[in-house]
């Protein structure tokens, strides 16, 4: 899963590639930010990414990352929730 630092205004809405952004995979980008993840919108024509998230770190600073999201980003939210309500597997 490949993401990249975005770019995010609301009004109006406009979502761009950060520049100078380096991708990442996506992973990695919330292990950083402790999972600490909200998923902000779809995406589309922004070459192969998806889903618009946004990150927080300790500050409670957001900082926005388009994500291709697959079958890999589905198992692992479905892992991470069960997790979280305390079922291992």
């Amino acid at each position: 899963m490949k993401s990249i630092q975005a770019e995010f205004q609301k009004d109006p809405r406009e979502i761009r590639i950060k520049a100078g952004a380096q991708q990442e995979e996506w992973p990695q980008v919330c292990r950083r930010f402790n999972d600490d993840v909200e998923r902000v919108c779809d995406v589309t024509g922004m070459e192969s990414y998806t889903g618009l998230y946004q990150c927080f770190d300790e500050k409670n600073k957001g900082v926005f990352y388009l994500v291709e999201e697959d079958d890999a980003l589905a198992r692992l939210k479905r892992r991470h929730f069960l997790e979280n309500i305390g079922i291992q597997h």
